[in-house]
């Protein structure tokens, strides 16, 4: 439960002030007559909290609570007080939903209050429940995107696990290096000091060797460093732009524009069928891709759709999303479904992205045995050579 600052007096008049845990001010107050005393003012205690998007399965749950407390018939206040004090959410989470009952008891719509404390709560969301709160299906626009924010979750877990082998792979590669150039070369330092002359293979191993040896806390500092200017470097609009640009492209860019594709008509399917009119859903859409070189080409979408130019023509000509999305638009524009059609196929492009992770991990599988198999027997090759010399050179003597 929240914890407030309050100022009260008692009947004749003296004043107090303190900290008190309530579940909110009725309670506060409620405390508060139980002392003799009257609440003057009240408000939160403790440091601004800083604002930060919620989980994709912080908000699932959140939807799915809500939907169904709704369709329960439980009030919005009650059903908000029930989410803050449950003790198994964040506290992050327990002062958003604290402060959604606050200013709703106040009088201020949910969907506002979600504004206010952006970016907590997505766009996507927060004209969702406008849209329901003008037409009273909050129940099912809550469930609705409790499924959406799930099969993104679950989309974004699956990548994840996919990748868990790979990286693992990388991170061996790594250590057999630098155990092999930081420890094993080494043992050999004083048998090849003795030998005339090495392979060229030899002298390069004994190179890197050394530097491994000497010098490892410079690679130490160059990774980390490395690391951290290449975040900041995202940072930078023109840089964020070029690598999205990449993303799009090649054998990983068919993956990425189908996850962009399915993530799109998703959103736009959602907001479409909540009833906000088609060149608002596009905008809040396009913020949801998730790849800015792709949403900077919606500029330009919605100066076509202003002009009279229809949705599907208008998404034709966007470079990053798969070509079937626009002829399925035209599909639904032309029956009256776009938002069933929408639906359709991104639970199409859901199941093909997840089938093509899995088949690029197949690939990726392969390939970092093959490169962990070449440095292996590069220094195999560079190790053996100058002791088989060596000995091929006693034998003549």
């Amino acid at each position: 439960m929240p914890e407030y600052k309050f100022r009260s007096q008692d009947a004749d008049g003296k004043q107090y002030s303190g900290k008190i845990i309530a579940v909110d001010e009725a309670d506060l107050q409620k405390k508060l007559r139980n002392k003799g005393q009257m609440l003057v003012s009240a408000s939160l205690a403790g440091k601004k909290v800083s604002l930060k998007p919620l989980k994709k399965s912080e908000l699932a749950n959140f939807c799915t609570e809500l939907g169904t407390m709704t369709q329960a018939g439980v009030p919005l206040v009650r059903l908000l007080e029930i989410l803050a004090g449950n003790e198994s959410i964040t506290p992050y989470e327990k002062y958003l939903f604290t402060e959604l009952r606050e200013k709703v008891v106040q009088g201020i719509a949910l969907s506002t209050t979600m504004e206010n404390l952006y970016p907590a709560f997505p766009p996507l969301m927060i004209y969702m429940f406008r849209a329901a709160e003008t037409s009273g299906n909050m129940d099912i626009t809550a469930l609705n995107l409790a499924d959406q924010f799930t099969r993104e979750f679950q989309l974004e877990e699956n990548t994840k696990s996919a990748l868990v082998y790979p990286k693992i792979l990388m991170a061996m590669i790594v250590g057999v290096v630098l155990a092999i150039f930081g420890f094993v070369m080494p043992q050999f330092q004083e048998l090849f000091a003795q030998m005339p002359s090495l392979p060229i293979t030899t002298r390069i191993l004994i190179a890197i060797s050394d530097f491994v040896s000497g010098y490892w806390y410079v690679i130490i500092i160059f990774g980390a460093a490395g690391i951290f200017f290449g975040r900041i470097l995202l940072r930078v609009p023109k840089v964020r732009l070029f690598v999205d640009t990449i993303k799009t492209k090649g054998k990983i860019g068919k993956l990425n524009n189908t996850i962009y594709s399915a993530r799109f008509a998703r959103t736009l399917s959602s907001l479409y069928s909540a009833g906000i009119p088609v060149d608002r859903c596009v905008v809040i859409a396009s913020q949801t891709i998730g790849n800015k070189y792709v949403e900077g080409q919606f500029e330009q979408v919605n100066k076509d759709l202003q002009a009279g130019v229809s949705l599907s023509d208008a998404i034709e000509k966007v470079d990053g999303f798969i070509v079937k999305l626009p002829s399925v638009i035209r599909v639904g524009e032309e029956t009256g479904m776009l938002d069933k059609m929408l639906t359709s196929i991104a639970n199409d492009l859901d199941f093909k992205a997840e089938q093509a992770m899995a088949r690029l991990v197949k690939y990726i599988e392969p390939v970092t045995i093959i490169i962990m198999a070449v440095i292996v027997g590069f220094v195999m090759i560079g190790v053996i050579t100058p002791i088989y010399q060596s000995y091929q050179n006693i034998g003549a003597n």
